[in-house]
């Protein structure tokens, strides 16, 4: 074991020793010592379905009626076996199935056959994982998933429900309930905790709960949205998916205190007023949101959901340092880079090698991207979505700035951490008439090559430029070693890539829409690449690179220019044609 956690081995030891903490704990709570607390008096009623934000689709109501599950990305056929029996190694689709919120495609089906299906599965549920408390089903994010859909599409699977079942599905909920709010307290940190703590939140407005239990729902709501929604509305595991995620229950939560005629907690409303500007900081103008540190693909109507609730309606801010991004926007131009150092281990389950990366964008085209997560495909492609190289940033010697791939056995007990990344990141801002920017830098390789990245990039020119500069200094005034340096830029799928007569590269996305890339002093090298983040699973693009050793130059000069010019697409004088 020593030699498995060499190099990071207090970390991973205690992060470990935490693990098996929990573990305990939650199997202690599980046990005939705690169990006979859950079962306590059934609520008499249901007093009210919250709402769901979440996009709904009667066809898919069809193919569960069917038995036909695709969830996680992941199609499973039970027939006539219901899903909960059958043996599935999928643990994804696992989860989402034992989360239950493809209860909303059969809520909005408005049939008498969907509610009577609703029921069934419900059923099956309880008679097979709602007596024991054990294993997936029982997890505790997927425990408060379950709950909040229960409780937000009770009306579909009560719909012509019998006493008994009402009675069943109200003493299954409540047993539930007393089991989160027992173990919610050891769970991980992160996004998991906090929508734990939003489903009893949920819980104590849905349900017949005295004043003293509905204020400590609040306060403990509260204190956790505070220390997990950052000033600037990101979300302290620095993934904007997080954000995503959390509004979709935290809108419909505010909604629920307001049918309720409850206050309002004051951390909800700041929490919502600052994470939806912060959703539109992540997004590009076609409405993706951009790729960092766990953003996979973007359902364009999701978000249009969410963002409907933004009373603001106005530009989003250029600046998120508490999340460490920045945002540059002129001109139909924008560009959005990581600038911040990597979550704590605990939180970065999700998190890239990526600092300094960024994304460029013009109009409605995405030129320059990271390659993003592919969340419903194979698990075996996230550690390379995940490494510095698959990002429009610079690598060293081939070496990916942090590490997440651990020895066997470790991710299964503590999941795969980014360990060793940059500790020191710096970044200031750059305001300037007809002129945006920021210089930032991070140390992710000085333990090892002794060198420090600093990127600086300027967007001016009415948007119509972008300059970029990339600097390696020896840490401390050393004499680093002699470094093999790659500095990548990903281009987006359906960006077409020419050459020009003279040599320059142009990435074209409409005829209109055009830019040409150069560099100083080093020849760009055209590469295949992978975008992880297409709807249909992983595609092939490109990228360009730009190669050279630190005893020849420790700094490269680069543009994009947009230019309008036609181009020969079939190669004519001003092309060579598609490379």
């Amino acid at each position: 074991m020593a030699t498995m956690a060499r190099g990071f081995s207090p970390l991973l030891w205690s992060m470990a020793a935490r693990q098996g903490w929990r573990r305990l704990r939650r199997r202690l709570r599980a046990g005939p010592a705690y169990r006979w607390r859950y079962y306590g008096r059934t609520p008499e009623r249901l007093l009210l379905a919250p709402p769901d934000l979440r996009l709904a689709d009667p066809q898919i109501a069809r193919e569960i009626y069917h038995g036909r599950f695709l969830l996680a990305g992941h199609l499973v056929e039970a027939g006539g076996e219901s899903p909960f029996m059958m043996d599935v190694e999928h643990r994804g689709w696992l989860e989402a199935l034992h989360s239950f919120r493809w209860l909303r495609h059969l809520h909005v089906a408005e049939s008498d056959l969907a509610a009577a299906n609703a029921r069934a599965l419900v059923l099956d549920w309880i008679t097979l994982h709602g007596r024991r408390i054990s294993g997936i089903a029982w997890n505790p994010g997927t425990t408060a998933k379950r709950i909040i859909a229960w409780l937000q599409h009770s009306a579909i699977v009560l719909q012509g429900a019998d006493l008994p079942f009402y009675r069943l599905f109200l003493k299954t909920l409540a047993v539930q309930i007393r089991y989160l709010r027992s173990v919610v307290r050891e769970m991980p940190d992160g996004e998991d905790r906090l929508r734990a703590r939003i489903a009893l939140a949920f819980s104590a407005m849905s349900l017949p709960t005295p004043p003293s239990a509905m204020r400590a729902a609040t306060r403990h709501l509260s204190a956790e949205i505070e220390r997990q929604i950052l000033p600037d509305g990101g979300h302290i595991s620095r993934n904007p998916n997080a954000i995503i995620e959390l509004l979709a229950d935290l809108l419909p939560l505010r909604q629920t205190y307001a049918n309720q005629a409850e206050p309002i907690p004051e951390a909800v409303v700041s929490a919502v007023d600052r994470m939806l500007p912060a959703l539109r900081f992540f997004r590009h103008q076609d409405g993706t949101i951009a790729r960092f540190n766990g953003m996979g693909i973007t359902l364009h109507d999701r978000i249009a959901v969410l963002l409907r609730h933004d009373d603001t309606g106005g530009q989003p801010l250029f600046h998120a340092p508490y999340s460490g991004y920045e945002r540059l926007a002129m001109g139909g131009t924008t560009v959005i880079a990581d600038t911040g150092a990597p979550p704590a281990a605990e939180l970065s389950d999700m998190a890239n090698a990526g600092c300094l990366s960024f994304e460029m964008s013009s109009g409605r085209h995405q030129f320059i991207v990271n390659s993003g997560i592919d969340s419903l495909g194979d698990e075996a492609f996230r550690p390379l979505a995940r490494a510095t190289a698959a990002h429009s940033t610079a690598t060293i010697n081939d070496t990916s700035q942090a590490r997440f791939a651990l020895p066997k056995g470790w991710d299964e007990w503590i999941g795969t951490p980014l360990l060793g990344g940059p500790q020191n990141v710096t970044s200031q801002r750059i305001e300037e008439p007809g002129l945006q920017g920021f210089t930032a830098s991070h140390d992710g390789y000085a333990a090892r090559f002794s060198l420090i990245h600093e990127r600086s990039l300027r967007l001016e020119n009415e948007g119509n430029l972008l300059r970029g500069r990339d600097v390696f200094r020896p840490v401390d005034n050393t004499q680093p070693a002699n470094a093999s340096v790659a500095i990548r830029f990903h281009l987006h799928p359906d960006i077409g890539l020419y050459q020009s007569d003279d040599g320059l590269l142009i990435l074209a996305g409409e005829r209109t829409d055009t830019w040409v890339f150069a560099a100083e002093g080093v020849e760009p090298v055209v590469e295949e690449s992978i975008f992880f983040a297409s709807l249909a699973g992983p595609a092939r693009t490109r990228q360009i690179v730009l190669y050279f050793n630190t005893d020849e130059r420790t700094e490269v000069s680069w543009q994009f220019v947009r230019t309008n010019a036609i181009l020969t697409r079939s190669g004519g004088s001003s092309t060579q044609g598609l490379i």
